[in-house]
């Protein structure tokens, strides 16, 4: 099913979209999903009515820190399959904190996430004018940290067991983009 929403960027194989109420079940079907929240900082399960409430309020929050959909083509219709976006945005630095997943994991291990990545540095960059945009990463999430040093993030520390979940500890590493070391090329 196509939704006629507001196309923020388009790349070679995926474009990113604002995202609608219509959006919320599937979100709520893939943070309820054990393997893709497996490299997100929740730990609890997603009700509906959470994610309802989650939407409004974003809807509240500036429309630079809304996240957008990542949906891909398949014949005539856009299949949504994950989503990214900014949080934790100061204007005065111009850095931004950044977030993205692929929910719908038929898709995963071939390149979308490193494609939206590099769409969404673009829009923070030559849009939302940043100097700096950053993320944390589990240590132990190979597949994004690949990814992300593709997109053009380097790493520049780690926060030792900054996380538990699943009764272990783990690391979270920082990693960041400066405007002056991104290509769009990357």
């Amino acid at each position: 099913m196509t939704i006629m929403s507001r196309v923020l960027y388009d790349g070679k194989r995926l474009r990113l979209r604002a995202p609608e109420r219509s959006d919320i079940p599937r979100f709520v079907a893939w943070l309820n999903d054990t393997e893709v929240t497996a490299g997100l900082m929740l730990s609890l399960p997603m009700s509906l009515a959470d994610e309802e409430e989650w939407f409004e309020n974003m809807l509240k929050r500036p429309a630079a820190e809304h996240p957008l959909v990542i949906e891909i083509q398949q014949g005539q219709d856009w299949i949504p399959i994950g989503n990214c976006g900014f949080n934790e945005i100061d204007w005065r630095c111009r850095s931004a904190e950044v977030g993205i997943f692929i929910g719908d994991k038929q898709f995963w291990n071939q390149g979308y996430g490193t494609e939206a990545m590099r769409l969404l540095l673009r829009y923070g960059f030559n849009t939302l004018n940043l100097n700096r945009i950053c993320l944390q990463v589990y240590h132990n999430n190979l597949r994004a940290v690949r990814a992300y040093e593709k997109a053009g993030f380097v790493h520049e520390g780690r926060k030792r067991q900054g996380m538990f979940k699943n009764g272990n500890y783990i690391d979270i590493l920082l990693m960041s983009v400066l405007r002056s070391e991104w290509s769009e090329d990357a």
